[in-house]
């Protein structure tokens, strides 16, 4: 079985009518919460800050990074707190990130190896490592994302900016920055 075929199978399986009441679009606790497309956060971290379905909005990337302050992480936030009466945001690096790790010219190979030309590789992304949001010290990364969400001025300053790190193993969370 493809998949595919798996997903739709499970989801027939799941759907049951009348079983989930609707839920408004704006979140129940007004937060935000921006963090890594790790798949070890899935069904662990929102639980972890006792967050349920449809009190907080989640934007999530690779290494909950902002390579630009204006694009899609940034247009999000803006429509959160516009919106969707998001009226604080927190950050939400962790512990053993991939994002941490990459290697630039192995990333390029391996593009190579599927069949990406190398020169639009080159031409696109001369510095795959910056352009994919690398970095050394997940805490210094939080820092620094939430340095540019707070001098964004497209956010208001009355919204508290929290900055945390954590934990894909145990679940626990530390304070980076605290927004207040």
């Amino acid at each position: 079985m493809k998949l595919l075929d798996s997903i739709l199978a499970a989801n027939k399986k799941f759907v049951q009518p009348n079983a989930f009441p609707p839920l408004p679009k704006n979140p129940q606790k007004q937060l935000a919460i921006f963090t890594c497309m790790d798949t070890r956060l899935v069904d662990f971290l929102e639980p972890a800050m006792g967050i349920r379905r449809g009190e907080a909005k989640v934007i999530k990337n690779a290494g909950n990074t902002i390579i630009d302050p204006f694009g899609g992480v940034m247009r999000s936030l803006v429509a959160a707190v516009f919106l969707l009466g998001v009226d604080e945001v927190f950050v939400i690096g962790h512990r053993d990130c991939g994002m941490s790790t990459i290697d630039g010219p192995q990333l390029k190979q391996k593009m190579i190896e599927r069949g990406i030309d190398p020169q639009v590789i080159d031409s696109l992304v001369p510095d795959l490592g910056q352009w994919m949001g690398a970095f050394a010290c997940p805490e210094e990364n939080v820092a620094r994302v939430v340095s540019i969400i707070r001098e964004s001025p497209l956010i208001p300053k009355d919204v508290p900016i929290h900055g945390l790190i954590f934990c894909p193993n145990d679940g626990h969370l530390e304070v980076v920055v605290n927004g207040y």
